[in-house]
């Protein structure tokens, strides 16, 4: 559970970061992704959690975590 709690603290972290740093990015990308086919957008996504879980996986394995 303490992972999980890690993780979503770490995405937080990173997306307010992101929120307050480049407030006009965040606008394009989202323009961005509406133009994209859901098919694409979920590969993403899919994507997105794959390397998520390889890197917390990893954390773990690393004896970090």
């Amino acid at each position: 559970m303490s992972v999980v709690v890690l993780a979503l603290g770490l995405v937080f972290c990173v997306e307010g970061l992101v929120l307050a740093l480049a407030p006009s990015r965040i606008e394009d990308l989202l323009s961005f992704l509406t133009r994209l086919p859901p098919e694409t957008r979920r590969l993403l996504g899919l994507t997105a959690v794959a390397v998520g879980a390889a890197l917390v996986a990893g954390a773990r394995a690393l004896g970090t975590l």
